[in-house]
């Protein structure tokens, strides 16, 4: 009986003990959870107000945060984010660094907004499970940073309608489980890589120095080449200007050798008195 009883109270406490550090997890989580989203309001400038009046901290219960516009939590009564939405908000400013403290996230939309300035070269590092990015129809420029690629979760990744310069990072290929990648309307350069999965013209259409499939096949335009029709061409014209200066010599000579044969018999018959000669000649 006292053995039972020891056994039960022995249970009771390791239950305690487990709730309390599920508990303390979980609130800091929370604190990260809410810290990210303070950040986050405070680096837009929200000129449609949409963040001031929906996203009020002044608010301890358990999944206020929640109820915030364009927040989805992974439980309606726990304060983990689950995806940010601020599409269309009229945001403005740069890509928010602090987003990293929202570490259960696995959604981002700011797409139509005005950000502006370039795409973290860290992406990967600051929102590492993400599966859905979606920044498109904004002001970022820069290069489509190669860190992208170690966001190995991504299904979807829109960049479109940007100020973008430079080539397509060919790592982004390893994200093998991507299924949805944009990047029209930017100012990329140079040729397509080779992707897993076949994307449409509309996927990089009107970056007028983008080539390969989906789009026109790229010119052969390399340093190498240049230099080498330059280089071929150099030497057809010296070759052909030794050709046309020996034939000009070559006639030249002619004509000279033949002036000097006409002034060594200048009436064209000296032959015929040699033979002449020859005849008056006596045998003795």
């Amino acid at each position: 009986m006292i053995m039972v009883l020891h056994s039960r109270v022995f249970v009771l406490l390791v239950s305690v003990m487990v709730l309390l550090l599920l508990g303390c997890t979980l609130s800091f989580a929370t604190k990260d959870d809410i810290e990210c989203l303070k950040s986050i309001k405070a680096s837009f400038e929200d000129s449609f107000g949409y963040l001031n009046s929906s996203w009020n901290f002044n608010n301890d219960t358990e999944g206020f945060i929640c109820r915030f516009t364009g927040i989805d939590c992974w439980h309606p009564d726990e304060n983990r984010v689950l995806n940010i939405r601020l599409s269309d908000m009229g945001l403005k400013g740069v890509f928010p660094r602090d987003i990293i403290k929202c570490k259960s996230m696995t959604g981002l939309d700011l797409s139509s907004n005005k950000l502006y300035g370039k795409i973290p070269s860290d992406i990967a590092k600051l929102i590492p499970y993400v599966t859905s990015l979606d920044l498109s129809s904004n002001n970022f420029s820069g290069e489509i940073p190669k860190n992208l690629s170690n966001c190995s979760f991504l299904n979807i990744l829109k960049l479109d309608h940007n100020k973008l310069t430079g080539p397509i990072p060919p790592e982004l290929t390893l994200l093998s489980r991507m299924k949805t990648f944009t990047v029209a309307y930017n100012l990329l350069t140079g040729p397509i890589p080779v992707f897993r999965t076949t994307y449409s013209v509309d996927s990089f259409t009107n970056n007028p120095a983008l080539c390969g499939k989906p789009l026109d096949q790229c010119r052969v335009t390399t340093k190498g080449t240049k230099t080498g029709v330059i280089a071929g061409a150099a030497v057809g014209g010296v070759t052909f200007a030794a050709i046309g200066t020996a034939i000009v010599l070559f006639f030249y000579y002619r004509k000279v050798s033949v002036m000097r044969k006409k002034d060594d018999d200048p009436d064209g018959n000296k032959w015929t008195k040699s033979l002449n000669g020859a005849k008056g000649i006596k045998a003795s």
